[in-house]
């Protein structure tokens, strides 16, 4: 692709941001959410489509389904609070609502039930792959964008609004955090070139980097030392595992979020194709994280379990104890990749 187009929307992405903007009438009140547990991604996006649409005259409002990560702060400001912890309540009143980094309802959590009854317009805008119950009726999904922030981007540009040094801050976390750092394989050329616009933007890359990859606590590096003293490695099926007990968190005084990034310490390891993070939730629950490398997709594996995801970054939640659900899993994960590529790879 020349340079000179790369930063071109494509046409399927026009048409339905043209759907999308007929909702946008100003004076409108906008709930703008995003997944449970969000990450860097939700978080960026949220941020940035608040302050869009503040600009253009509508009054948005974050209500998230679980609390704002501390690590992302730093988008939040006095112009863009979140109300998280006042459940579904937070909600009402709205005119329109924005799901954004979501492809299936059920991962809004405790507002799902809400969402479903809502008689509003419900946009979504999300870059995974689509589910049988997408969380609204007017959707921008493109599963090639690297991050949903991406493709907010997209929608800034097609409708020439600002992007803002505070609103490009929010889309450069985005698409910063769910590329790894641009090391993962959704790192495209465009990719490149829409951070290179951010940075136009007044975006600081040194700030950002100390921001999100430089400022970690002691307790998690505690739970890291944890998570690696539990790690098994099976070489010949190319897989290799970690895993947490339900009270690690409480232990070392941290938060769910200190988690993020932990489970790609397996996949680094020379020779792993797929890697598992099994981290006990109590209660009988436990949250399996799969990351892969080469041919192996992990959504394909996670559907197996109920979750879903990306090609090489997938979840999934499923009941039992942490050492039944383990076994379980890296059983079937053994099963997996032994499969032929066409089964097992991101074409199936």
């Amino acid at each position: 692709m020349p340079l000179s187009s790369i930063l071109d929307v494509p046409e399927s992405r026009r048409t339905a941001i043209a759907r999308l903007a007929k909702e946008f009438v100003p004076g409108r009140h906008v709930v703008v959410t995003t997944h449970m547990n969000a990450d860097g991604d939700a978080c960026g996006s949220v941020a940035a489509a608040a302050r869009l649409l503040a600009a253009q005259g509508l009054v948005p409002r974050i209500v998230n389904p679980t609390p704002w990560p501390a690590a992302f702060d730093f988008l939040l400001d006095e112009g863009v609070t979140n109300a998280t912890g006042r459940g579904a309540s937070a909600i009402m009143p709205l005119d329109l609502l924005l799901v954004l980094d979501v492809s299936d309802v059920k991962r809004l959590g405790n507002l799902a039930s809400t969402v479903r009854t809502l008689k509003v317009p419900r946009l979504v805008v999300d870059h995974h792959v689509r589910t049988d119950e997408p969380a609204g009726d007017i959707i921008l999904a493109d599963t090639t964008a690297c991050a949903t922030g991406e493709l907010l981007f997209d929608l800034a540009v097609t409708l020439g609004w600002e992007i803002t040094t505070p609103i490009a801050t929010a889309l450069y976390t985005a698409i910063l955090t769910d590329t790894g750092g641009f090391r993962f394989s959704n790192t495209s050329p465009r990719c490149h070139a829409v951070a290179a616009a951010l940075l136009a933007a007044g975006v600081d890359p040194e700030a950002m980097y100390r921001r999100i990859y430089a400022s970690v606590s002691l307790g998690r590096l505690h739970l890291l030392r944890d998570a690696l003293d539990t790690l098994e490695v099976d070489a010949d099926a190319g897989i290799a595992w970690i895993a947490l007990p339900a009270e690690a968190l409480d232990r070392h005084d941290v938060s769910a979020e200190d988690l993020d990034g932990i489970v790609e310490h397996p996949r680094s390891i020379a020779g792993t194709r797929l890697a598992l993070f099994f981290r006990d939730l109590g209660h009988g629950k436990v949250k399996v994280s799969f990351r892969s490398t080469g041919d192996i997709d992990v959504n394909v594996f996670a559907r197996r379990f109920g979750g879903g995801g990306h090609a090489r970054a997938a979840g999934a939640l499923l009941a039992g104890t942490l050492d039944n659900v383990r076994r379980t899993v890296v059983d079937a994960a053994r099963e997996f990749v032994a499969q032929p590529a066409s089964a097992s790879g991101p074409e199936a």
